[in-house]
């Protein structure tokens, strides 16, 4: 299965029809032959038919038009039960959660629900009555937890993209062992409205992709404040950098770093750390000591209680339902009193206090995904402790409030994977993303186990300053068009050149001067039109917007690099009569097809 990107551009350019890509993903499941991975598969039957329903409806805009896309068993798809891993626990949810009405909005096409460690508790990925999704790259090893599913399918190149949870590492350490890309976004980012919780203050939907790229195109589609989610918050998404940013990159000192052993997973960090380097980074060693100890918060504090109070219901009615390693983690001894939970609370916040200090001096964190991979063997010997170890990166995350994204790092001969996490405060997302990207194509390493090599990226879209609002023009406010003033009178700057995505008409309104041209988003015959986004003051831009006249407004424009920008619209009324411009291609093109005719007349 091709990345998002490809997959996209193919449905765009209309070299491949969605019903082809469905038929290729399915196939490709067959092919892989793990039954394990998903616990409810949608017929490929009907998702075909709900791919020739967007074929006909065409891109109008969506993002994620036609990508097949699986999401993991505890988030909610309406027509598919919602099990947890636990089929005593299994309900028909009336609605999509969140997340998913927002993918689907996009276009994209559920095809499954993936396997997990059951509740969300683990990091390994076999803790599931319904089988242990295999490794892709080395089948003898563990798939990682507790997303095992919907990494093992990406992974696989089964979809390009799918949904996973991260509550102590679930979005990051199945990345790590399958050598794909795990975003974990801020917390409150995507909504966590039908999601079953795990511990509900520090759940993350998080997003597994063969590419940097790919994940945060998922993100961009589903991210954003969503009334229904009490946890849900209007943070600041932005754009990730164009170029590598020179980073200050903390690191743990060597005596703080943990490989349980592994003299390759050891020497796998060291050559990320180098290739770091390379790109402009500076490293700075940090004392990890108190993010060690925040981390063992995790299961040794209260925030277990939630998840106790997750699966209370069930375990009082049958709690032989619950898998026993479940049950020993959440329900095998005395829950934490008010006053112990008041005093982990505390305990944190010193502990915070501190890691704070520590990230005053650095842009980001880098710490390998996992100190070394896990075979089954070890992990069934020792479900607890090898599971343990597996998160000695990860627990801090989320109960310090910070982002995180995980990359490949390196891929040995005989399969064994190792990565690397880059770590952020809450709402730098983006400049994650930014330099991951490039850490990311530095490796060289193939994508999951596809054996497809890394694209040719383009630059990520430059981005409005902060602070500022960006908006889209079309006609004769481009840069050196006759009202190209009113945009720098108000302090407006040129972000980039680009286009629609390829369902708009362009028409040459009657009247002027000025020519003005009126864009109007179609259902069917349309094409990219050219145009620049430019970057307006808030106040500047409440000035613009109040001086456009009708038939003109303000609207939403989506964009062919994925985004999606306020820019001019036109009502589709006042374009009776007027003159189809579309196979211009934009304005500038065709006001430069006019200037004979005016040298001539």
């Amino acid at each position: 299965m091709p990345t998002l990107a490809s997959i996209l551009a193919d449905h765009l350019s209309g070299h491949t029809a969605i019903t082809e890509t469905v038929a290729a993903c399915y196939a490709r499941l067959r092919a892989h032959g793990d039954e394990a991975i998903f616990i409810a598969l949608r017929p490929e039957a009907e998702v075909l038919s709900e791919a020739e329903r967007l074929q006909r409806e065409g891109p109008q805009g969506r993002r994620l038009w036609g990508v097949p896309v699986a999401v993991k068993d505890n988030i909610d798809v309406a027509g598919l039960p919602t099990t947890a891993a636990c089929p005593a626990f299994a309900y028909e949810p009336a609605a999509d959660s969140s997340v998913v009405a927002r993918l689907k909005r996009e276009g994209a096409l559920v095809i499954g629900k993936t396997n997990l460690d059951q509740f969300a508790t683990g990091l390994n990925g076999t803790r599931s009555p319904y089988g242990t999704p295999r490794n892709a790259m080395r089948a003898d090893l563990v798939p990682g937890g507790s997303s095992s599913g919907s990494a093992s399918a990406v992974a696989a190149g089964i979809v390009p993209v799918a949904l996973g949870t991260d509550t102590a590492g679930s979005g990051r350490v199945p990345a790590g062992l399958q050598n794909i890309v795990g975003l974990k976004p801020s917390l409150g980012l995507i909504p966590n409205a039908g999601v079953v919780p795990a511990c509900r203050t520090l759940d993350s939907v998080s997003v597994f992709a063969l590419t940097v790229e790919d994940a945060w195109a998922v993100l961009e589609a589903v991210a954003g404040l969503d009334a229904a989610d009490a946890f849900s918050r209007p943070l600041p998404l932005g754009r990730p950098g164009a170029s590598p940013p020179r980073i200050r990159l903390g690191v743990p000192r060597p005596e703080d770093r943990d490989f349980a052993g592994d003299k390759a997973a050891e020497a796998s960090y060291e050559a990320a750390l180098e290739r770091a380097v390379q790109l402009g980074a500076q490293i700075i060693p940090l004392d990890f000591s108190p993010f060690y100890e925040i981390a063992k918060l995790l299961y040794d504090g209260p925030w277990v209680a939630e998840r106790w109070l997750a699966i209370r219901d069930l375990h009082d009615r049958d709690p032989e339902a619950i898998l026993p390693v479940i049950r020993q983690i959440i329900a095998g001894k005395p829950l934490p009193d008010a006053a112990a939970a008041f005093a982990a609370r505390y305990r944190l916040a010193e502990l915070a206090l501190a890691t704070k200090a520590a990230m005053k001096a650095v842009d980001a964190l880098m710490v390998p995904t996992a100190p070394r991979p896990a075979t089954l063997s070890e992990m069934a010997a020792d479900p607890i402790g090898a599971n343990s170890m597996l998160g000695r990166y990860t627990n801090f995350v989320n109960l310090l409030d910070l982002c995180a994204l995980a990359l490949p790092a390196s891929l040995a001969a005989d399969g064994t994977a190792a990565g690397i996490t880059l770590i952020a405060p809450a709402g730098q997302d983006a400049a994650l993303a930014g330099f991951g990207r490039a850490l990311h194509a530095a490796a060289g390493l193939p994508l999951g186990a596809t054996g497809l090599t890394m694209p040719e990226a383009p630059d990520w879209p430059a981005a409005a300053k902060p602070g500022e609002i960006e908006i889209a023009v079309v006609g004769a406010h481009l840069s050196g068009m006759p009202l190209n003033g009113e945009l720098t009178a108000l302090g407006g700057s040129f972000v980039r050149a680009t286009t629609t995505t390829p369902d708009y008409k362009l028409y040459a309104l009657p009247g002027g001067p000025p020519a003005r041209p009126g864009l109007v988003r179609v259902a069917a015959d349309g094409a990219a039109i050219a145009l620049e986004v430019w970057s307006l003051p808030a106040e500047g831009f409440g000035r613009f917007v109040s001086g456009i006249p009708s038939p003109l407004g303000i609207g939403t424009l989506a964009l062919a690099d994925g985004t999606k920008v306020k820019g001019f619209l036109c009502e589709a009324i006042a374009t009776e009569g007027a003159r189809d411009v579309t196979d211009f291609g934009g304005w500038r093109a065709f006001v430069a097809s006019q200037a004979p005719q005016r040298a001539s007349a």
